[in-house]
C-alpha cells in the first residue's frame, strides 16, 4: 500500500492524505468524505511530518571506504532538523554558506507508532513503511565543523518521498542516485551494516520515537556534488522516485 500526503490543485488549503492506487488517490482520514484524486490533480507534500530525522552515518562499508573511515561498531546517529523537510518535486536551495553540496541516496524508515526501548525482533511493528530519502549535505562544512548539524541541517536538506510504501521487505533493496540522468550511485540495502530492525531498536533506547519520525538509513558509496540547475533523482526499488532541483539561495 502507498500512502501519500497531498494538497488538491485546486480546493481546500492544507494537506489530505490518501492510498494511492494507480493513478488515483482515495482520501483517508477520520471525518473525510473518502473522495478520489487524480495524482496529476495534486502536488505530493513530504509523505509524513517528523518531529525529527534520524539519520545514520557510515551504514555501507563501500561508503566509509571512501570517506576513510573505520567501519563503526555500532550505528553513528546524528539529527536532521524537521525544518529541513520537501517532498518531491520541491527545490533543494544551495546555500552560499557552502562552496560543496552533495546528494546521498538512503532509504528512510517511517516509524508508526511511538517506540521506546525497543527490541530488534519487535521494531517491525513500529515501521510504518519506507520511502526515498535524500541526506543532502554541505561536505565542506562537514569537514570544517567535524560535527554534522549545520552541515546537514540547512533547510531544505532532507526531501523525501514520493510515498510511504508499507508493503516491501527492506533487506534487499536497490538504492540508487542520479544527477542530470546519469547514475552516480547503485548499491542495495543487504549492504548496510545494521539493518533497518537494529537501526530502529537502537535509535529507540536513545530517544522515543513518535508516529511520523524518520530514520534515514545512511548511504552507499558514489556520493558527490551537485551544482546549481542540476536535477538530482532519488530511486529505490519497489518504492519510487524523488526527484528535487538545485537552486541559488539568492533566487529562492
Amino acid at each position: 500500500m502507498r500512502l501519500v500526503r497531498f494538497r488538491p490543485e485546486k480546493g481546500e488549503k492544507g494537506s489530505i492524505y490518501g492510498i494511492l492506487h494507480g493513478e488515483e488517490i482515495l482520501e483517508i482520514g477520520e471525518g473525510r468524505k473518502e473522495r478520489t484524486f487524480r495524482i496529476e490533480d495534486v502536488t505530493l507534500l513530504p509523505p509524513s511530518t517528523p518531529s525529527k530525522i534520524v539519520a545514520v552515518g557510515l551504514n555501507y562499508r563501500d561508503h566509509a571506504e571512501e570517506m576513510g573511515k573505520p567501519i563503526p561498531e555500532e550505528p553513528l546517529i546524528f539529527i536532521k532538523p524537521s525544518s529541513a523537510v520537501i517532498g518531491p518535486g520541491d527545490e533543494i536551495v544551495y546555500p552560499r554558506a557552502s562552496k560543496r553540496v552533495d546528494y546521498e541516496a538512503e532509504l528512510a524508515l517511517v516509524v508508526g507508532k511511538r517506540a521506546r526501548r525497543v527490541s530488534p525482533e519487535e521494531a517491525g511493528d513500529y515501521i510504518l513503511g519506507y520511502t526515498c530519502f535524500n541526506d543532502v549535505t554541505a561536505r565542506d562544512l562537514q569537514r570544517k565543523d567535524v560535527q554534522y548539524t549545520r552541515a546537514k541541517g540547512f533547510d531544505t536538506f532532507a526531501p523525501m518521498g514520493p510515498w510511504i510504501e508499507t508493503e516491501i521487505d527492506p533487506s534487499d533493496l536497490l538504492v540508487e542516485s542520479y544527477v542530470n540522468g546519469e547514475r552516480r550511485q547503485s548499491s542495495s540495502t543487504a549492504n548496510m551494516i545494521f539493518d533497518v530492525y537494529y537501526l530502529l531498536s537502537f535509535v529507540s533506547h536513545v530517544m522515543t520515537l513518535f508516529p511520523g519520525d524518520v530514520i534515514a538509513t545512511g548511504t552507499p558509496s558514489g556520493v558527490g556534488p551537485v551544482a546549481v540547475g542540476d536535477e538530482v533523482e532519488i530511486r529505490i526499488g519497489g518504492i519510487g522516485s524523488l526527484v528535487n532541483r538545485i537552486v541559488a539561495e539568492e533566487n529562492h
